[in-house]
């Protein structure tokens, strides 16, 4: 005699818990502050040791924009803005910018 087996897919329901966006923080390079000081601000604010922060900034100086750094969108556009700050409090344009990553 067949057992009264029940042939129905138990389902598990787990809440989808989304990773919040990243965003690129992006070096613009311009034309006027001095390398040093993008290299010391890239330290600063990012954390990057000597040999990175170089690194960056001659890929911003060679190419025009270079990504330094992945974070959550609120730490991107602070970081962003603070290494900006530092640039205009030094008289110099120094820009940053964020935008999503694909």
């Amino acid at each position: 005699m067949p057992q009264n087996t029940d042939l129905k897919p138990r389902t598990s329901t787990r809440p989808k818990v989304e990773r919040p966006k990243l965003y690129k923080v992006i070096l613009l390079n311009d034309d006027y502050t001095p390398r040093e000081f993008v290299t010391r601000v890239l330290k600063a604010e990012f954390r990057l040791s000597e040999d990175q922060a170089h690194r960056v900034m001659i890929t911003a100086h060679q190419k025009g924009v270079c990504v330094v750094a992945v974070f959550t969108r609120d730490v991107a556009e602070t970081k962003a803005t603070r290494a900006t700050d530092a640039g205009k409090a030094a008289g110099y344009p120094l820009q940053f910018t964020t935008e999503p990553e694909e």
